[in-house]
Formats: C-alpha cells, structure tokens, sequence
C-alpha cells in the first residue's frame, strides 16, 4: 500500500525519503536530505536523525529530548522556501525550510535556514540558523481603545473604527 510522503514532496513515501531513512540509498543532494530528516522526525526516527548529523558538527546532540520533541509533536508539513547550492556536484549547501507543527495543541512555525556539507562523499547536517520574521513598524503612533477616534467622528476609538 502506497503513501504519500510526510515530506510534501507529492511522491509516493517509497520513492522519495523512505530508501534513505531505511539505509538502501544516499541523499543525493542537500535538499533530499533536508526531505528525509524531516520525514524521520515525523517518525520520531531519531537514529537516522543523529547518523545524518556531520561527524564534525558543534553542537551538542540531546538524543532523549530530541526525541521527546519529535513524538510529542503532531506534524504538519515542510515548506520549501529555497536553497543555495548543495547539489550532487556541491559540496555544501543551504536549504531555508519551514516546519509546521503542534505541541500541546499549539500551532509552531519552525523557520529555518540549515546548512550541509558533503563528508566523504555523502552529505551530512552540519547547523541551523533560525529565520526571524521581519518586524513591523507602524507609521504612527499606537491609538488606545479609549482615546479619540483619528477618523475624526468625536466618538473613542473602541467605538468607532476600533470595532
């Protein structure tokens, strides 16, 4: 029985990430990489999650809390934004993505920008940048719910356009 995959490739699960989780193929590229690990955190495969990690990486892998992290999540979906090089001929890359999920029935947007270099021929997570969203500045100052409309009618604001 054919599935689609968790990765929102629109390919069947044993076409796209399934042969690389299961060990029967490399990624061939940083993106598919990216792909799979996503996949594998849907599936809470944490093992494949530390053996796509570079041998070489800085930051500290916590095995048990990345694990409680992916089975306590509902998983959403995986939103390509774009990627910078990290193609079979490549041997680093960027892939921005974003995550979607739930924890405790909130909603979470996880926005990032990971890198990947190639290790002895295959390609390994090496880190990841959060994206922040850019912040909104308004043009003039805050109107509080009782102070005058600025539409001008004379009423409070929480009673005219503030409705």
């Amino acid at each position: 029985m054919s599935k689609l995959c968790p990765c929102c490739s629109e390919k069947d699960y044993d076409e796209c990430c399934g042969p690389y989780i299961a060990g029967k193929a490399d990624p061939p590229t940083a993106l598919a990489l990216m792909r799979s690990r996503y996949t594998a955190f849907t599936q809470a495969d944490i093992d494949y999650i530390e053996k796509t990690r570079h041998p070489q990486s800085e930051h500290e892998f916590d095995k048990a809390s990345t694990a409680d992290w992916a089975k306590g999540s509902k998983w959403l979906g995986f939103e390509l934004i774009g990627t910078e090089a990290g193609d079979a001929d490549d041997e680093g890359g960027s892939v921005e993505f974003i995550a979607r999920y739930t924890v405790d029935g909130k909603k979470q947007d996880h926005h990032e920008m990971a890198l990947f270099q190639k290790y002895e021929g295959k390609w390994y997570f090496m880190d990841g940048d959060f994206v922040k969203g850019e912040t909104y500045r308004r043009d003039t100052p805050k109107t509080g719910r009782n102070e005058p409309c600025p539409c001008g009618s004379g009423k409070k604001f929480k009673k005219c356009c503030g409705k």
